[in-house]
């Protein structure tokens, strides 16, 4: 039966059945990547939980992208744990509150567009270095505590935990062949869990790690001193996961916009996204952004609504307040398996076949931001230099590009006819090409075909006027956008620009 459902100005038609049938399937596949990514950092399970729950809940209700799902996703709390390991939680949780902070920031002022500025490069660098991380985490779960000490596992334990891992990645690799109504890493994990516990097998579960049974989420201001240093440590953290999440959510809500012919609202979701991690950061969660899997069993199964959201974040929560003997159940050999092929699907394979294609320096980039983020498990700093680099690149192939086309006229008037961008990286070679000693008396420079963009440009043009002027010569400037003459004409109380229109040769300066 179809009914409507208005909820916060979304109006339309809604197959309860289908939204409830979905949520309830998001939510058993938000459950294992949840306390997956959770351990990883290093957390409590229920930490995961808590942002799966509380991203749900907020992003369905505030979000601009009906059908979409968000929770707590690996791509945002990878780039924390270097923080947990070395600060400690308390301050995780300040960096996701800072993060959602920006990024509500980003919605508010409607910026959304600008956080697609990070290169190619640069993403195919921090995905595949972050693949590689959850994948040697997930390696590191073969080991087991002795005498206080971990160790690696050896025997039988080793034997069980290799095969029960193999086995999972098997079903979800095999699974879809069969049928994609249920999602692979649900069917592993129940059928793992089923094998260990009706052949009552002793491996490693989800209980010797932490428990997950809990209460509702309080509200905690993180214990961190409040101080200029605080932020300093955390910000970068928090610029990078508000980064990374929002890519991740925007690029979603773009690929449900393909899916369901239909237009969501960029800036409402970066809001939602930032209320959603702020929500996370003072109530004991580990932050997420918008997760792709969840969201595509959710369109897959037919969810256009926010009711499916709703249901699957309500479902986790209710897992929470009773399902934590069960879930405490279920063998860590089961996750790692799911994990290792969420590592494997993270890796962009396709960078290799596009290598031999890239710039060079596109490929340093790459690999440079890929190494970065696998030696030093710190995905903020690999990032941020990936970016840096990136822009530095950029600026010098532009800089390149500024041309003189150089003529003299029936007048004797010399022309010098600019082509590409004036801007700090091409003010050297713009001053190059001037012949200020052996120019005529008068000169006109021409932009048409260039822009003068930045301080350092109309510094350049001081300098060259200057010169013109030593020499006693006129300079004139010809064809300036009216962007450009705005730029000029409000440094002209710091720097004097010779800026003429002339009648004869037309410049028009407004053109």
């Amino acid at each position: 039966m179809k009914k409507y459902l208005n909820l916060f100005d979304f109006k339309q038609k809604v197959n309860y059945k289908t939204e409830i049938l979905a949520g309830l399937t998001v939510a058993m596949t938000m459950i294992p990547e949840s306390l997956s990514f959770a351990i990883l950092a290093g957390l409590s399970p229920l930490t995961g939980l808590y942002a799966a729950f509380l991203m749900g809940i907020v992003t369905a209700i505030f979000g601009g992208r009906p059908g979409m799902v968000s929770g707590g996703a690996g791509a945002t709390v990878v780039v924390l744990i270097a923080l947990a390991a070395t600060h400690g939680v308390e301050y995780l949780f300040a960096a996701v509150a800072l993060a959602g902070v920006l990024q509500l920031l980003v919605g508010l002022f409607k910026l959304g567009k600008f956080v697609r500025l990070i290169p190619q490069p640069v993403m195919f660098g921090f995905l595949n270095g972050l693949a590689v991380i959850i994948f040697m985490a997930q390696v590191a779960q073969f080991k087991t505590m002795d005498g206080g000490a971990e160790v690696w596992m050896e025997g039988s334990a080793l034997y069980i935990m290799v095969g029960l891992t193999l086995l999972t990645i098997a079903i979800v690799a095999l699974w879809p062949k069969i049928t994609k109504a249920v999602p692979p890493s649900l069917v592993a994990i129940l059928v793992v869990f089923g094998i260990v516990f009706f052949l009552d097998i002793d491996t490693k579960k989800v209980y010797d790690i932490a428990s997950v049974s809990g209460s509702l989420p309080t509200f905690h201001i993180p214990n961190i001193p409040f101080t200029l240093e605080t932020f300093k440590i955390i910000f970068p953290y928090a610029l990078v996961m508000a980064g990374v999440g929002l890519i991740e959510s925007l690029l979603t809500l773009n690929m449900v916009d393909e899916i369901t012919n239909t237009r969501g609202q960029s800036n409402r979701e970066a809001a939602a996204q930032g209320i959603a991690n702020i929500t996370n950061g003072f109530f004991g969660g580990m932050g997420g952004c918008a997760m792709v899997a969840q969201t595509l069993v959710n369109v897959g199964s037919g969810a256009r609504a926010r009711l499916s959201a709703i249901i699957g974040a309500m479902t986790i929560l209710l897992i929470i307040l009773v399902g934590g003997p069960v879930i405490e159940q279920i063998p860590m050999a089961a996750l790692v398996g799911v994990m290792m092929v969420v590592a494997i699907g993270t890796f962009e394979w396709v960078s290799f076949k596009v290598i031999n294609k890239m710039p060079k320096h596109d490929i340093f980039v790459l690999i440079l931001v890929a190494v970065v983020t696998v030696v030093f498990h710190n995905l903020a700093v690999a990032v941020l230099i990936g970016v840096v680099i990136s822009s530095l690149v950029f600026a010098w192939e532009s800089a390149k590009r500024i041309r003189a086309r150089k003529s003299v006229d029936e007048n004797g008037v010399k022309h010098y006819e600019i082509y590409g961008p004036l801007f700090f990286g091409s003010t050297a070679t713009f001053i190059e090409k001037f012949d200020v000693e052996n120019d005529p008396e008068e000169v006109i420079i021409d932009f048409k075909e260039s822009k003068v963009v930045d301080m350092s440009a109309i510094d350049a043009l001081n300098k060259i006027t200057a010169k013109y002027q030593k020499q006693g010569k006129r300079l004139r400037l010809r064809y300036l956008s009216p962007d450009c003459l705005k730029l000029l004409t409000n440094a002209e109380s710091v720097i004097e620009v010779n800026i003429i229109e002339d009648p004869t040769y037309r410049v028009m300066l407004n053109k």
